[in-house]
């Protein structure tokens, strides 16, 4: 590569990285600001919290037609629409009057942010030639771990010393450079003609998913039996196999479900499924064991799980770096024995397990995240054309966020019901009763991720002659 091409990988690559990461930031900078927020604008806690919800619900509603709006626009258009939109998104934010106007300002830029996230990993694999997309996805999965890390703290720092208001302000030089550097250095492709818009794949689309995440998000304070949970849940399932029959049999569909016919985008897909739950299981669990059983801060919580999370976003460009070498087999079967050894050894804390083995037992868990993340995710997309890449990002990012809300929603009230059981069988201490269901939920993570060590076999696939994608 010579200094040009040097060059241009790195602008390129830096838009695609602060993109992602203020789309990502954005998710976790907000939780530390609610208390002032619900001050000035004198709003109830439940009202608040849509601050956050309302930006996750939109960001998994967009997910599945990012496909075909990078089709009919071109990714670098949509891109630019994207980032546009994000940070004038965040300009009304500063200027939001009430709190009602302000969570409609947040949904919009959840919208954006979602459009965002899937548009930068569609680009690293239409982009770039084959032999750097690892690397790139690399320093594309750090901009992913990195915003959780740093977002409660840096948005701390900000609210404290300058005002909620701050932490939108942020957005906006970020976002006007990367709008100049896509617009400037991201060639301009299309991959695919104008089609019609399947104005009813749509509305079922968007409707299935609102219906699966709503259900997911408040399924544990509702009641997992209620009649809400359940009715959202029926209607989501029925609305999304519509769906998907209907996307099957129409000439121009929405989503390219073309995808699957890719047995390794089909392998990859259902361990990533695998991994994200194994990811939310320790994001929800351990705080919660640190903070009900051993009545730690929630200062001194995020310090313990920092090292665990530098790691996982540090190791994500290394692992890029290998992964032409070694290929992806041996990266994620390495990864998934150690969240299997991790998570089992979580299965046995009790109510007096030290801070510092709680610490290395998260770093390590957070290692084999970062092993199997990265090349699971370049081998589901590299295995697909580039026509269908931006249907497979969609795809891989719509499956990674609802699961995460089914994940965080179920796990809750697994811990809860364990804890009840305990309780009722006579543990009489809360402490050791919590300590014991959430155990319980620990070891059921682990008999999850035991379910990857067979799948990782299907990786393993005769390395093919390295090719070059042209830019169009």
């Amino acid at each position: 590569m010579n200094t040009d091409e040097k060059s241009s990988f790195w602008l390129i690559m830096s838009a695609v990285f602060f993109g992602n990461f203020l789309a990502v930031l954005s998710i976790t900078t907000i939780n530390v600001a609610f208390p002032v927020v619900m001050e000035q604008f004198h709003a109830t806690l439940s009202t608040t919290q849509w601050l956050m919800a309302g930006y996750l619900l939109a960001t998994g509603i967009v997910a599945p037609i990012v496909g075909y709006m990078g089709d009919q626009l071109s990714y670098k258009r949509l891109f630019v629409l994207a980032l546009t939109g994000f940070t004038l998104s965040s300009l009304l934010c500063v200027v939001a009057w009430n709190i009602e106007t302000l969570i409609a300002f947040r949904i919009t830029q959840g919208v954006f942010g979602g459009m965002i996230i899937p548009i930068t990993m569609t680009i690293i694999y239409q982009v770039f030639p084959r032999e750097r997309q690892a690397y790139a996805m690399g320093l594309w999965s750090l901009a992913s771990m990195l915003a959780p890390v740093i977002g409660p703290t840096l948005g701390g720092w900000l609210v404290q010393y300058f005002g909620w208001k701050s932490i939108f302000i942020l957005n906006v030089p970020i976002g006007l450079i990367s709008i100049v550097i896509v617009s400037k250095f991201i060639p301009f492709y299309r991959l695919t003609g104008k089609k019609t818009f399947d104005l009813l794949g749509f509305l079922t689309v968007v409707a299935g998913s609102s219906c699966l995440l709503l259900s997911f998000s408040h399924g544990n304070d509702w009641g997992w039996g209620s009649w809400k949970t359940i009715s959202l849940l029926v209607a989501g399932i029925l609305l999304l196999l519509f769906f998907i029959k209907w996307e099957l049999r129409i000439p121009s569909p929405l989503l390219q479900l073309k995808v699957f016919k890719f047995p390794r985008f089909r392998y990859s897909l259902i361990l990533n499924c695998i991994v994200t739950i194994s990811l939310y299981t320790g994001t929800l669990l351990v705080p919660l064991y640190l903070q009900t059983v051993l009545k730690l801060s929630p200062m001194d919580t995020g310090l313990i799980m920092l090292p665990g999370a530098i790691v996982m976003a540090a190791a994500s460009p290394i692992i890029g770096k290998f992964y032409d070498r070694i290929g992806p087999f041996r990266l994620v079967i390495t990864g998934v024995l150690i969240i299997v050894a991790a998570t089992l050894a979580f299965s046995g804390i009790g109510t007096n397990t030290s801070v510092l083995y709680i610490s290395m037992l998260q770093l390590v868990r957070c290692l084999g995240i970062a092993l199997c993340n990265m090349p699971l995710t370049n081998a589901a997309m590299s295995a697909v054309s580039s026509e269908y890449s931006g249907h497979a990002s969609s795809i891989t990012n719509w499956a990674r966020q609802g699961l995460a809300s089914l994940s965080i929603g179920i796990f809750s009230a697994l811990v809860v019901t364990r804890t009840s059981y305990y309780m009722g069988a006579g543990i009489v201490t809360p402490r050791a009763a919590t300590t014991m269901g959430i155990d319980d939920v620990f070891m059921i993570g682990t008999m999850v991720a035991v379910v990857a060590i067979p799948l990782t076999f299907l990786l393993r696939v005769k390395k093919k002659k390295s090719t070059r994608h042209v830019a169009l």
